[in-house]
């Protein structure tokens, strides 16, 4: 939790320090069952309009891409338009509940799709990999998943789960439309396990109303989705929606108990890594960090992961510890 406040003239710092009691607090609860689904992140009519401080009760939605069969991917949830909400703010999305709602999950290898496998961009001498679907089989109670190894001597296997959500977005800029699979400055399909419940997505708004996205649900999910999947699956989730009026910024923001983190999504990857603490220098400079001493500190407190290395930008996600920033 944040105790004491930060510095008036770092009160941008720490933009909303949201927790269950706040989220009970909120202006409006709002159920919202999704009936269209969207394939790309744009400004268009919006599905559902809320006000700022909103408990938003939903789902992703669900389609064959969730079944023993497969198919295609269901789209995203959206655009949710936030009233109010501006250019010159950002918005602020807690993940208050993340979980799988359907007793599947499925992860998929494809020849031509995953950190390991050839593309239409790099050619390479070796055979593309089969394409194979592993259906999982979750025990939502005890919070595990099961899925066949047909080709181990462990036939089978159980992991625990780690629910998320891959994509949290606004529209992007002008009129740009960006495909489900892209990330980018709106946040999009960033694929950060970071994502998940008690984390607060903080995001730029380039329209006003802000133009809300969410979907790609991930009952786990490895760093780097190497592979080029998650355990995809559909899934409950809440959210508390508020804007953070009067202050921007050019990247997506995450905020845990433990971390302020920036997501940054580029190729080659050694951008998304700089672009992700460069921004982190920056929000460190609103709690009065000099950009030496910020830079400095992260060569000895930064911590680090690489959300994915398959979709057509890569994201890394660079953190500080919130145990080091000043009272």
């Amino acid at each position: 939790m944040l105790s004491p406040q930060p510095e008036p003239a770092m009160r941008f710092a720490l933009p909303l320090a949201f927790t269950l009691a706040s989220v009970a607090s909120a202006q409006d609860t709002v159920r919202f069952t999704p009936t269209v689904a969207q394939p790309t992140f744009a400004v268009r009519e919006p599905v559902l309009r809320i006000k700022p401080n909103t408990v938003l009760i939903s789902k992703t939605n669900f389609g064959p891409y969730y079944t023993r069969e497969g198919g295609a991917f269901p789209g995203e949830v959206g655009p949710i338009l936030v009233e109010g909400a501006t250019t010159r703010d950002m918005l602020a999305v807690r993940i208050v509940r993340v979980r799988p709602n359907h007793e599947l999950a499925a992860a998929q290898l494809y020849p031509d799709f995953g950190g390991l496998a050839s593309d239409d961009h790099t050619r390479l001498v070796n055979e593309p990999i089969p394409a194979r679907r592993y259906v999982w089989r979750l025990d939502r109670e005890k919070m595990t998943g099961t899925t066949e190894l047909p080709d181990s001597r462990m036939k089978s296997i159980t992991i625990d789960l780690k629910p998320m959500l891959g994509r949290v977005a606004t529209a992007p800029r002008g009129q740009e439309a960006f495909n489900g699979i892209w990330p980018g400055r709106f946040g999009g399909n960033m694929d950060a396990q970071e994502v998940r419940e008690g984390t607060t997505v903080y995001l730029p708004i380039f329209h006003d109303g802000a133009y809300l996205y969410f979907g790609d649900g991930h009952a786990r999910q490895g760093e780097g989705e190497v592979a080029g999947t998650g355990l995809e699956t559909s899934m409950d989730v809440i959210l508390h929606i508020d804007v953070v009026r009067g202050k921007t910024i050019d990247w997506p923001r995450l905020e845990d108990d433990q971390h302020i983190m920036v997501v940054g999504a580029a190729r080659p990857l050694i951008d998304a890594f700089r672009i992700a603490h460069v921004e982190l220098i920056e929000w460190l400079g609103e709690y009065g960090f000099g950009k030496l001493d910020a830079y400095a500190l992260l060569g000895q407190l930064a911590e680090s992961s690489v959300a994915n290395i398959v979709d057509p930008l890569y994201t890394v996600v660079a953190k500080f510890p919130k145990r080091y920033l000043p009272r």
